[in-house]
């Protein structure tokens, strides 16, 4: 009768822990068939360890080691939380998810670097949340996050000159305003630009079975060089410059130059714009042309600083260096005098 209710009993304790009270139960049942042995000679129990694993179903290994812990603990066994099997889960808890999500963002936002080790410490600080360094990596890359090198910021901050030369810009075109918006003398805006003859645009519509039919020349063609000047009205009449550029590699800044560029702002430009106006121009080199006097630049020749210095009645001696010249020159040097403004 004993060995049918244990058999039933231990159908439940196939693939799971055993519970102090299954424990006792064990204990229970090995205990009685050691004192069957003991005292009952007509029941044969020879091996109360085989008959109680029979009885429960269970390993024989599993009665021993149970009983090695009864007879280390006493009769009264602890009650022990039952431990998974196989590896521990170690997986992070889905409720962190939106936690990480914006601890990774603030700290991008602010520029600031971003590791396992710093956010482990947080999870911890903040959340009493323990993951290992392994499992929170696999986990930030399981929920999308990704280790790759930070972006350096690509635009470099400005030199001071030329914050200064577009505020000195600005406010003399504010200047030139009246209160009501309108302009106390005209404005002249003009620049230059470059178009190739065979310049086209790429896609075109056509049939499936036909196929596209656009014969486009090959090369890009000769180059066209473009001079136009424009004010509120629109086009300057008789401003424009078109000419072909003699070589058609490079930038077209270098097909232009002082002579080209000269020749047209005195002729079709200077007639044809009203009295008293204001010429706005960008800092292309053939726009800042020096007066033949003008003081030398870093790039001129010794020789050209000692002459310089000697026309201007600037005393200088033999031993002195050529940076040593320049900075002289740069001392004693009046406002630059460009041949476009005279």
């Amino acid at each position: 009768m004993l060995d049918t209710y244990s058999k039933i009993i231990a159908m439940s304790f196939q693939g799971k822990d055993f519970t102090p009270a299954m424990k006792q139960l064990v204990i229970n049942l090995k205990l009685h068939f050691d004192e069957e042995r003991k005292h009952y000679k007509e029941v044969s129990t020879r091996n109360p360890t085989l008959r109680t694993a029979q009885g429960l179903d269970i390993g024989e290994i599993t009665v021993k080691r149970i009983m090695a812990e009864y007879r280390h603990h006493g009769p009264t066994l602890e009650a022990h939380a039952a431990k998974p099997r196989g590896k521990p889960e170690y997986r992070a808890a889905v409720n962190l998810q939106p936690v990480i999500r914006e601890y990774v963002r603030t700290k991008n936002f602010a520029g600031q670097r971003v590791g396992v080790g710093k956010l482990r410490q947080y999870l911890i600080e903040t959340h009493h949340a323990d993951i290992p360094p392994v499992t929170l990596w696999r986990t930030l890359q399981r929920w999308g996050f990704t280790y790759g090198t930070g972006k350096r910021r690509s635009a470099l901050k400005e030199r001071d000159y030329v914050v200064l030369a577009r505020r000195r810009y600005l406010r003399q075109k504010r200047a030139n305003r009246n209160p009501d918006g309108s302009l106390q003398r005209p404005e002249v805006y003009l620049d230059e630009t470059f178009v190739n003859k065979n310049h086209s645009g790429q896609f075109t519509w056509y049939l499936e079975e036909d196929g596209p039919w656009v014969n486009k020349p090959s090369g890009k063609g000769p180059r066209l060089i473009i001079v136009h000047a424009m004010t509120v009205a629109g086009w300057v009449p008789g401003a424009e410059l078109v000419f072909e550029a003699t070589k058609r590699t490079g930038d077209y800044h270098g097909q232009m130059h002082w002579e080209n560029f000269s020749t047209w702002f005195a002729d079709p430009l200077l007639p044809h714009i009203p009295s008293h106006s204001l010429i706005i121009l960008d800092n292309a080199p053939y726009h800042n042309v020096l007066v033949e006097d003008a003081v030398p630049t870093p790039q001129s020749r010794k020789e050209q600083l000692c002459a310089w210095l000697t026309r201007n009645a600037i005393p200088w001696t033999p031993d002195m260096l050529k940076p040593e010249l320049y900075a002289l020159c740069k001392k004693f040097a009046p406002a630059p005098t460009f041949r476009l403004d005279q």
